[in-house]
């Protein structure tokens, strides 16, 4: 006989499969195409576009929840990176990041720079923060230019990051190619020239995604 209890349980195991599967055909589905239709991720996930009514709102709503939860995943993601050297610590940063989104190119640009960013700014900011402290470390010491201000720096890293993310989705390319040039990307942008840069990856083990 089957008891009240697990009766009970069931319709919500069943509704968090759904929700879960509504997250990951909308998470596959808008890297590929990102105006693509509630009704193609429902149809994706397996379920009719009314069922999707029981989980989300509208589209704007499960779009919130799937870059918020990627959102915190990739700055849980960057959590444990460290390094006593800032530049080393800096280049690090761009390596781990570019393998947490690499898969998911298209809707890592539209969770910063898309409308609904507001969303992910939040979850984001350690990561932010971890770049602006490795850059004002790398300038106290004399690693790195000094000419612009620490925290106007790291917003332009941030944008060399995306700038690359931006050119591997228009432009396909594999995820070493990606892997090396968010790095060197990241290195030029706080004044290493290109052959300083090239060495630096070498020397210190970056020049492949580990």
């Amino acid at each position: 006989m089957v008891s009240s209890s697990s009766t009970a349980r069931a319709p919500r195991r069943d509704a968090a499969d759904n929700r879960a599967a509504l997250l990951e055909a909308a998470r596959t589905l808008l890297n590929q195409d990102p105006d693509a239709s509630l009704e193609a991720i429902a149809t994706a996930a397996g379920l009719s576009r009314r069922s999707v009514y029981g989980h989300f709102a509208n589209r704007d709503d499960l779009l919130r929840e799937l870059l918020a939860s990627g959102a915190e995943r990739v700055a849980g993601a960057m959590a444990g990176v460290t390094h006593p050297d800032p530049v080393v610590r800096l280049a690090l940063i761009a390596s781990h990041l570019w393998q947490e989104v690499e898969d998911v190119r298209v809707m890592a640009l539209f969770a910063v720079r898309g409308p609904l960013r507001v969303h992910t700014a939040a979850a984001l900011e350690p990561l932010r923060t971890s770049v602006f402290r490795a850059i004002r470390e790398a300038q106290a010491s004399g690693q790195i230019r000094t000419d612009i201000p620490a925290r106007r720096l790291a917003h332009l890293v941030e944008a060399a990051a995306l700038a690359v993310l931006e050119e591997s989705a228009e432009h396909p390319m594999d995820a070493h190619e990606g892997h090396s040039l968010v790095i060197l990307m990241a290195l030029a942008t706080i004044g290493f020239g290109w052959r300083e840069a090239a060495q630096f990856i070498t020397d210190n083990g970056l020049d492949a995604a580990s």
